[in-house]
């Protein structure tokens, strides 16, 4: 009838492994290592990353940057890690200028936008 070899049981197998890390916040280090198909996997699962950015950002976030953006998610670079998240979960910044009546400077609230400028100033 058919010459589709089509294995249900590995099927659910690979979704019970892809859906039950949903919703959790992932910690990794962003330094090229890892396919950034990985990174837009994991937060179109509903993941959070906060990677800790070793090397260029604008060099490392750019293979991804504009896929999470153009699913609605969130990144923003702050003090040394990149925080990505899925859509619908919001990254609130309003805290960060009230530390001590200084200004925030530098990485702090830095979103990175997955165009050519993602650091937008750096540390």
């Amino acid at each position: 009838m058919s010459d589709w070899d089509l294995d249900l049981r590995d099927a659910e197998a690979k979704m019970d492994e892809a859906f039950a890390a949903a919703g959790d916040v992932v910690l990794g280090v962003l330094d090229g290592t890892t396919d950034p198909e990985e990174w837009v996997r994991s937060v179109d699962y509903g993941n959070t990353l906060v990677l800790s950015i070793d090397g260029d950002l604008n060099e490392l976030a750019a293979p991804f940057a504009r896929d999470v953006k153009d699913m609605d998610g969130e990144l923003m670079h702050f003090r040394g890690f990149l925080v990505v998240t899925p859509p619908g979960v919001s990254i609130d910044t309003d805290r960060l200028s009230d530390s001590g009546g200084e200004e925030s400077g530098g990485s702090e609230g830095d979103e990175a936008d997955g165009t050519d400028e993602i650091d937008n100033g750096g540390d």
